[in-house]
């Protein structure tokens, strides 16, 4: 009886949302969105053009009704307002200096122009409208739905309802694939004119001992813009989209995590977002020597998202020939991987490789793909040693009966990318070859590879500690333990941590770029290090990661203690979530330092290089990275066959650097032409 309850409140809650073919408008929310989610945040709803007489009913359809501007302060005149969002209307070519629009009317105006003037508008005049947006924003652990807030859309055959908040309309757990069976390939799933919620996320993908369904293929879209479903949008009008690829090193991870929230790039970026779940662990890449079960059934998931991305954002208003792939960790190594694969060439415009792993150690096969055979001795027999399934008359059928989790939770599960011929063709990254039409942008954090090492609690001897990590000694001159703290054991960890950045994370990125730009494979690529970083909570859950604490700083001080900048510890700054996380400013420096990290990565999204445009910048009045894009002095250079370069991201300034321990990539047998003598 009680599912029963929840089903009927949900198709009551569905029979109650708007339709956005009903209201025949577009609907574009417009917010001064500073990150900071404050009750002063200025947002509305601009509508389509219409007569006066149907706009209040427009706003009111979607429980809000005409917006009233304020009296512009210092005005001392009652007929001017400020209309905050008209230079960015203006630079996006959406109004000019003639534009009014409808709002809240007076006793002698109902109309405001560009300029923020009251006037009487024309009874026969078409207007825009502007209705206030009164949605509460939503927090990493609140979401408010209910169904004032909640539009219905026409998509992929399927009446999907979403809602929103004060920032973007939110879409989540959208099924762009039915369950497969398990070990095949999904396809891409399209409805059957059902109703459908898009209100609360679809299920993760298994994973550990008891997380997760293998019904997971669902994927969340967060955008500022829904065109009028009852014409076809002009493409000028359809936005970017961001495709985010969650890491986890294809064992775990899912797109639900609020870290990964979209709401505030779609917003301060104007850009559709997108994040996908896809298989994990053996359930995702297991392959056996049986000719059919060849793995990368996670990777194919990814590009049946991409299709059905192709076929579905303009729904959403985005644009499928502007798409950006970005992820990062595994999902970095399943962007570099995707830019590999012959299925996935044409479904993405750009791409940004987050802490992408490969080199030596544990990073390996991130981005050297086994065989087959090798997969199978590696994962695959011991996976059907620990199920017994070794002697079955099928081992792809002995693995199907048994509970998803009881795969999941082995202890060496199948994680790795494979050449299967299809999706896969090749062992690594083609760095040679026809010239690539994907953008692409890649980076690391200062000390990615601290968090791969366990901390060194009971020696202090270099040799002993390496060994136990799975590291060869490297020279002494170029990777020294210096007695920095007075901590030995800290002191060791932090110069280990230098080796593990460099031979996982630093030096086959480094490598890739050198060769990638020197063969013309990819006319220019930008190359970043964060030199600040915000670990995100609960991982890795040591305090090397954080800044110390001060009597002026009790949440840490970025600036003036040292810390490592850990694996993971960019991402707050990438999505802009720092408050919606309820993470506090620990200085001066993290606001505007997130307001530039954002912005840079949506320049890159927006036209494939991350110098945001300084009329962007003031057209939106988005001072903060306006200022350190000036206090730079220069452009973020792309690296090419001349020269070499790596963005340092800081605060309170941002520089450009060569390529960094480039001698001691060297002596890890992972030099710069590393791809170059392959």
């Amino acid at each position: 009886m009680q599912l029963i309850g929840v089903a009927l409140a949900a198709l009551a809650s569905l029979a109650a949302s708007e339709s956005l073919r009903r209201l025949d408008t577009s609907l574009t929310i417009l917010a001064n969105n500073d990150l900071q989610a404050s009750d002063s945040t200025e947002a509305v709803i601009l509508t389509d053009a219409k007569l006066y007489k149907d706009a209040p009913g427009v706003c009111a359809k979607l429980g809000e009704e005409l917006w009233r501007p304020a009296p512009r302060k210092g005005s001392g005149r009652r007929d001017t307002a400020t209309l905050a969002f008209s230079d960015y209307l203006k630079y996006e070519g959406r109004a000019n200096a003639s534009s009014n629009f409808w709002a809240a009317s007076s006793s002698s105006s109902n109309a405001v122009d560009i300029s923020g003037r009251y006037n009487r508008g024309p009874a026969n005049a078409r207007l825009p409208g502007l209705c206030t947006n009164s949605a509460p924003f939503s927090t990493g652990s609140s979401q408010d739905t209910g169904s004032r807030w909640q539009i219905s859309l026409d998509v992929n055959n399927q009446t999907l309802t979403g809602f929103r908040d004060r920032l973007s309309f939110r879409f989540l757990g959208i099924r762009y694939a039915s369950q497969p069976q398990r070990f095949t390939y999904s396809t891409p799933f399209k409805g059957c004119g059902e109703a459908a919620s898009a209100l609360e996320y679809g299920s993760q993908c298994a994973q550990g001992a008891d997380t997760g369904t293998e019904d997971c293929l669902f994927l969340n879209v967060w955008t500022p813009y829904l065109p009028n479903p009852n014409s076809a949008p002009a493409k000028g009008t359809l936005r970017p989209v961001a495709f985010w690829i969650h890491g986890g090193a294809f064992t775990g991870g899912t797109a639900n995590d609020a870290t990964f929230d979209g709401g505030n790039m779609a917003s301060r970026g104007d850009m559709v977002v997108v994040a996908i779940n896809y298989r994990l662990s053996t359930l995702g890449f297991l392959a056996l020597q049986d000719g059919k079960t060849n793995g990368n059934f996670g990777l194919a998931d990814q590009i049946t998202a991409l299709e059905w991305v192709r076929d579905n954002i303009h729904n959403f208003g985005g644009d499928k020939d502007r798409v950006t792939i970005f992820g990062q960790s595994a999902g970095a190594a399943s962007v570099r991987a995707l830019l590999a694969s012959p299925r996935a060439e044409g479904k993405f415009s750009s791409a940004i490789m987050l802490s992408n792993l490969g080199g030596i150690n544990y990073g390996t096969t991130y981005s050297r793909y086994y065989t087959i055979d090798e997969e199978v001795a590696v994962a695959a027999n011991p996976i059907l040693a620990a199920t017994n399934c070794t002697h079955a008359p099928s081992h792809v059928d002995c693995l199907r009966s048994l509970p998803a989790h009881t795969l999941t939770q082995l202890s060496n599960p199948a994680r790795f990318l494979v050449v299967d011929g299809t999706y896969l063709t090749t062992r690594e990254l083609p760095l040679t070859g026809p010239r690539s039409p994907v953008n692409l942008m890649m980076g690391i954090t200062r000390d990615d590879g601290a968090p791969f090492l366990s901390f060194p609690h009971n020696t202090t001897n270099q040799s002993a500690y390496l060994a136990s990590q799975g590291f060869s000694v490297p020279p002494a001159h170029l990777f020294p333990v210096i007695p920095a703290t007075g901590n030995q054991t800290l002191d060791l960890y932090t110069s280990s941590s230098r080796l593990a950045t460099d031979g996982i994370f630093r030096c086959i990125d480094q490598a890739t770029t050198h060769a990638g730009v020197n063969s013309g494979r990819f006319p220019s690529i930008y190359y970043y290090e964060f030199n600040r970083t915000y670990q995100t909570t609960g991982w890795p859950g040591t305090d090397v990661c954080e800044p110390r604490a001060t009597n002026s700083h009790p949440q840490g001080d970025p600036l003036n203690t040292s810390y490592l900048r850990c694996h993971s510890g960019e991402l707050y700054y990438v999505f802009g979530n720092l408050h919606r996380q309820g993470r506090p400013m620990r200085d001066a420096g993290d606001l505007p330092f997130e307001q530039f990290v954002l912005d840079s990565f949506v320049a890159f999204m927006r036209r494939g290089d991350p110098n945001p445009d300084r009329g962007y910048l003031r057209a939106r009045g988005y001072g903060n990275t306006l200022a350190l894009v000036e206090r730079a002095g220069t452009e973020w250079r792309p690296s090419t066959r001349a020269r070499k370069t790596v963005r340092i991201l800081d605060w309170p300034r941002s520089v450009d650097s060569g390529f960094r321990e480039v001698e001691q990539c060297l002596a890890l047998g992972l030099g710069l032409d590393y791809y170059e003598k392959k």
